[in-house]
């Protein structure tokens, strides 16, 4: 998907330069792709969840501006770092939510069309991240597709350009990705 403000790259250049007044025009620039990516991972999650997609973006604003080893390079780029942090924040939210009800039921998400699995299939977020976790140690190159794309919400396309990989490369390990993945929550479910 091309930028939706051509001045995006600029400004990540900007940023880099240290120019904290392009950094907020960036994120004014990128705050509606953000608070669409938070409405669609938090549609994921159980009823009644008590984080807002507001509070989300905001978190992984915070998050975001925090980063000052980062050489960003494009709008893809800068997306698939913040599904990063989103992620890091629901996991986070996940277990704290867990820790407090002792064990209790933890935070659970359904793995839509995004990983092709079963419709009805409810995974574990926390299970999800320890598979990824796990798929991170023996490929990171497909944990990082499996991220950009479930929980960045990028485009193949989009994936490929933020890891400067080719279109073919990321479909296949997606494809791979996806198969490891719904073996190894089947097997943390216990089925």
């Amino acid at each position: 998907m091309p930028e939706s403000n051509p001045n995006v790259t600029e400004l990540l250049l900007k940023w880099n330069a240290g120019d904290e007044q392009a950094q907020a025009q960036l994120m004014a620039a990128l705050y509606d792709d953000l608070h669409r990516s938070a409405r669609i991972y938090l549609s994921r999650e159980r009823r009644g969840h008590t984080l807002q997609p507001t509070a989300l973006v905001n978190e992984a604003y915070l998050r975001l501006i925090d980063q000052h080893h980062v050489e960003w390079k494009n709008r893809a780029h800068f997306l698939g770092v913040a599904a990063q942090m989103m992620r890091r924040i629901l996991v986070d939210y996940a277990r704290s939510r867990a820790a407090d009800k002792r064990g209790g039921e933890a935070v659970r998400l359904t793995l839509d069309a995004a990983l092709n699995l079963a419709e009805d299939k409810d995974i574990d977020l926390i299970l999800l991240d320890d598979a990824l976790k796990t798929l991170a140690t023996l490929d990171e190159r497909q944990s990082r597709i499996v991220e950009l794309r479930f929980f960045g919400g990028l485009s193949v396309e989009e994936t490929a350009e933020a890891l400067g990989l080719s279109v073919a490369t990321v479909m296949r390990d997606w494809r791979i990705a996806k198969m490891w993945l719904f073996r190894e929550l089947q097997k943390g479910a216990g089925n």
